[in-house]
């Protein structure tokens, strides 16, 4: 790291991270988290010693965050990362997601299906090796070299040891590359979950909003050997009433920023990208709400679907008003020129800014097709097939079929020798499957690529063929035996012959669209990511000669570590306190949907101190990818779990801005009332260590 002073390190901080003037600004890598800067501003005195605390108690679960509580295994997340096993291991009859799933005994507690949770145990930096594999190389080959490279790293790492994961991480945008080991806990178990309405609250008219009133607090506990696993390093349960200014860390898993594309990056992704995602996710909305009002088995289907899809549509409206503000994209472009004008000095004779710029009217033409037919642009959030887990499955089995037919270094990134063990307890993992949702998926997703692409586009012509998109969804999804984990299994093990010779429909559609799918992703690879990728490390070079590494990368759903305090806002829209309380729920309720007390809850008022602070407010520098995520004081004591920010947050993909950047917390007083005083989890209490 360069020597830097502590106010040139700040400026430069500011410049190279393209947002306002705030010492809370940065989501942290562990390995590059800036001690002496965060003590400064907060008045902590946090040590390595307490940042290893921190990350050993930290819990990436799925695509959301997570903080472990106790010796044995007890993990703190949101209710609403915890959804899908609920809505998993609920029926009509028994709906967890009404009464809650509330265990008295851990022999009670159920198996997550497909659910892992990782722990980040070790960070080497493999930069030097992975821009040698890319060396002299353009296009197609470069993006493979890479991949390949990646691959043999975390083989050469984790081998086949199924308790560990090994993952290679881009960071800077190419300009560093950090080889994450992870400790992986692959049986997972609820051990507690409210009654949805509890973590709901005010549905989709409170979400991404503050003041909140939700407990959205889950509890799962990590399994080994079919018994609690050993967690003797933990957060330890502070349930007392917060304090405003209090300073805070937040560790979890932030999903994905950009904050460090060019301008005209930005554009694609104003002009381009947002548009078609939030056309394509308000019909698809429009689909399942109509797929919901059906019945009422319907709508015990769509609930966790039409959640999540309202969440991924507002969060992408949030963004949207960023990007059409003209003071935000002004602040944005300012930087950049500062940035340029530093940077160009010492470029010689690289122009990443005219890279980037020459591939966006590419990027523009073949961003539809990419979104739709193949997915993983890491640009935008359109589901190939409508996100239907049949196709999803079936798509797993003909790849993975194709790809491990071939040396592990020139497969597909996602089949190599290393991702295996993900990709096999995913596609192994016993999920109930409801065909009329499915059917749904598969009918959005066909008509609106017809719709998009156009009938003429001979890719439409192969994914139709002469049928109708209802026609074929009907036909795949009803005569489809990939419902049954036994038939994947088979087909898994019995590799490419196996699936070749298979009968199922879904299997040989999958093997029928291959030539398209695969075509739009070596195009994009060629025309839109290789280069991308190329200009970008030149870029990240840039920056390092220009700032050092005084900066911090870009989100990438790994772990990180950010800090602020316990605060309110006062700007427009958003004028409120740090905190809400119980007293606050019962004036706030309506006894209508959404603003209706979940039952147990409701009857429990009377036992319910209303200065309780259900939900706080704070500074700290959070995106998508970070629900669950532990809020901790500077003793390492757990005050919380992050599970929303506001609508005007969501510009935090671009830029961190402190006067409208608020994280919404459920407070560990509000989850320890829950567990004691409404659905009676004295075990969990006791476990805690509440007194």
């Amino acid at each position: 790291m360069r020597h830097l002073t502590p106010a040139l390190a700040a400026a430069l901080l500011t410049l190279a991270a393209g947002s306002a003037a705030r010492a809370e600004e940065g989501m942290w890598t562990f390995d590059n988290f800036p001690i002496a800067r965060a003590n400064a501003t907060l008045g902590t005195n946090i040590d390595q010693a307490w940042l290893d605390r921190v990350r050993l108690s930290s819990v990436k679960f799925g695509g959301c965050s997570a903080g472990i509580v106790s010796a044995e295994g007890l993990v703190m997340t949101n209710n609403h990362c915890v959804a899908t096993c609920v809505a998993n291991l609920s029926t009509q009859a028994v709906n967890y997601a009404e009464t809650g799933f509330t265990p008295r005994t851990r022999e009670e507690e159920r198996k997550c299906p497909g659910g892992t949770a990782e722990i980040l145990t070790d960070i080497t930096d493999v930069t030097e090796r992975m821009h040698a594999a890319g060396a002299g190389l353009e296009g197609q080959a470069f993006t493979r070299a890479r991949d390949a490279e990646a691959g043999r790293i975390e083989q050469d790492a984790c081998g086949g040891d199924a308790g560990k994961r090994c993952q290679v991480v881009t960071l800077y945008r190419g300009g560093q590359f950090k080889l994450y080991t992870y400790k992986k806990y692959s049986d997972v178990r609820l051990a507690f979950a409210p009654e949805d309405r509890a973590a709901t609250f005010g549905g989709d008219l409170d979400n991404f909003s503050f003041p909140r009133f939700a407990i959205d607090a889950a509890f799962i506990r990590l399994y080994e050997n079919d018994a609690p696993a050993a967690t003797p390093t933990h957060f330890v349960w502070n349930a007392s009433r917060p304090v405003e200014g209090t300073p805070v860390f937040v560790s979890g898993s932030p999903g994905a920023t950009q904050r460090l594309l060019t301008q005209d990056q930005l554009f694609t992704i104003r002009d381009v990208v947002l548009p078609m995602d939030q056309l394509l996710a308000s019909e698809l909305r429009g689909r399942l709400i109509r797929f919901s009002e059906e019945s009422e088995e319907n709508a015990f289907i769509a609930m966790d679907p039409i959640v999540g899809l309202e969440n991924t549509y507002k969060r992408g409206l949030g963004r949207m008003r960023a990007l059409v503000d003209p003071g935000f994209m002004a602040m944005k472009a300012e930087q950049e020129a500062d940035f340029r004008a530093r940077a160009e000095a010492g470029a010689g004779d690289a122009d990443p800014w005219t890279t980037l710029s020459a591939a966006q009217p590419i990027a523009r033409e073949l961003y539809p097709a990419m979104a739709l037919l193949e997915g993983g642009t890491g640009m935008g959030t359109t589901p190939v097939a409508g996100g239907s887990q049949l196709f999803s499955w079936a798509r797993t089995l003909v790849r993975g079929a194709q790809e491990r037919a071939k040396p592990s270094a020139e497969r597909l990134p996602e089949y190599a020798d290393s991702r295996l063990s993900s990709v096999q307890s995913g596609l192994f993992a016993e999920r109930p499957v409801y065909p009329g949702l499915e059917q749904v998926r598969m009918e959005w997703w066909l008509s609106k690529t017809r719709e998009w692409l156009t009938v003429d586009d001979p890719r439409v012509r192969g994914l139709l063929g002469q049928e109708s998109p209802e026609q074929l969804s009907a036909r795949l999804i009803e005569g489809t035996t990939l419902a049954d984990p036994a038939v994947r299994r088979a087909l898994w093990e019995g590799g490419l012959a196996a699936v070749e010779a298979s009968q199922d429909p879904l299997i040989q559609y999958l093997l029928s669209v291959q030539d398209e799918t695969r075509a739009i992703r070596s195009e994009w690879e060629e025309k839109v990511q290789a280069p991308t990728d190329r200009a970008s490390e030149q870029l990240a070079a840039l920056r390092f000669q220009t700032y050092g590494d005084a900066v911090y990368p870009d989100a990438t759903g790994t772990l990180r570590l950010t800090y602020g305090r316990i605060e309110g806002t006062d700007v427009p829209g958003q004028r409120w306190g740090p905190f809400t309380t119980f007293a606050g729920l019962w004036d706030r309720a309506t006894g209508a949907p959404p603003f209706d007390v979940a039952p147990k809850l409701l009857a429990a008022r009377g036992r319910i101190d209303g200065d309780t602070v259900m939900n706080m407010a704070v500074s700290s520098d959070t995106i998508g990818g970070s629900s669950g995520s532990p809020v901790v004081n500077a003793t390492g004591e757990i005050l919380g779990a992050n599970f929303d920010s506001t609508v005007l947050t969501q510009r935090n993909a671009y830029g961190y801005d402190v006067n409208v950047n608020r994280s919404v917390i459920v407070t560990t007083g509000a989850v320890t009332t829950a567990l004691r005083d409404v659905y009676g989890m004295d075990g969990l209490v006791a476990e805690l260590g509440v007194r």
